[in-house]
């Protein structure tokens, strides 16, 4: 939404200051030189990108304007599920969660947090993870080893649509001369004419160049530094599941482990202690009713 607020508000300031300068808007609709610079920004577009970074640049834009996805009630939602996890896994054992990890669709645990499921990356890192804990014979510090591994993989895949986007901002304001250029090159051709002609050819070709500009710095540049932060805050996101993993493999109890993931959520997002003891033992009150009237 802030995204959207933004960019408006980019287009708003500035028509509005050059109509207070007595400007004409009309001078500023070339459909002709909108044309030329996104038709040509597109086109550098596909040609220097696979289908697959493509798509994954539409669902970035897409992202950017419904808001980052990690915010304090996410990661309250995941330490209470890992506590209740971590805390199966304490008094069943590691292989009371085998089917959990193996069908995380199906999980008793795990199909109470859709956001969990539905994020596929964060549902592979933590069951794939959790599947080698299960096998054995792998200590804390390759298993370590291997989640930053699987993290440096998947921030480098989400960082690649920034770059192309940021690529493509990057060539607008060239993309803006180029149809200046062209502009330039059709008034040239009417010298001699009337000069309240040659003018509005003039303007025109100007225009093409304010276009490039504006949409570099106003739209596209922002909207690819938003996609950045999305692949932080992603990334972010996986750390503090590594954080809390990594502490329960090392024999941790279940509440230290998620404080210690706690501890490593972002603190423009991150909750309070009390905030964290109280999320998880409701579930910890609720459940024992449960499991009383299941006996």
């Amino acid at each position: 939404m802030f995204a959207i607020i933004g960019i408006v508000l980019v287009f708003v300031s500035v028509i509005s200051g050059f109509l207070m300068e007595k400007g004409h808007i009309q001078v500023l609709l070339q459909p002709a030189e909108l044309l030329i610079i996104a038709g040509a920004a597109t086109g550098t577009l596909l040609a220097a990108n696979p289908a697959h970074i493509i798509k994954a640049i539409a669902r970035g834009l897409a992202g950017v304007l419904k808001g980052s996805p990690f915010g304090k009630e996410r990661y309250l939602s995941t330490l209470k599920m890992m506590y209740q996890f971590l805390n199966k896994v304490r008094k069943e054992g590691l292989l009371s969660v085998e089917m959990d990890v193996e069908k995380p669709t199906e999980s008793s645990i795990f199909k109470n947090y859709p956001e969990f499921l539905a994020d596929h990356h964060a549902r592979d890192f933590v069951c794939d993870t959790l599947r080698m804990a299960i096998t054995g014979g792998v200590e804390p510090f390759d298993m370590d080893q291997m989640m930053e591994l699987d993290m440096e993989v998947h921030h480098h895949e989400t960082t690649q649509p920034v770059s192309s986007l940021t690529t493509v901002a990057d060539a607008l304001p060239g993309l803006g001369i180029v149809a200046a250029v062209l502009g330039v090159v059709i008034t040239m051709g009417s010298l001699g004419g009337p000069p309240e002609e040659i003018g509005e050819k003039v303007a025109a070709a100007l225009v093409g160049t304010f276009l490039g500009i504006l949409l570099c710095y106003g739209a596209v540049g922002p909207l690819a530094s938003n996609m950045a932060k999305t692949a932080d805050a992603q990334d972010q996101y996986l750390h503090v599941l590594r954080v809390l993993i990594l502490s329960f493999l090392k024999g941790s109890a279940p509440m230290i482990a998620i404080e210690m993931g706690r501890r490593a959520i972002p603190a423009h997002v991150r909750p309070g202690f009390d905030e964290m003891e109280k999320n998880c033992k409701s579930h910890a009150a609720s459940a024992e009713p449960a499991a009383a009237a299941a006996a």
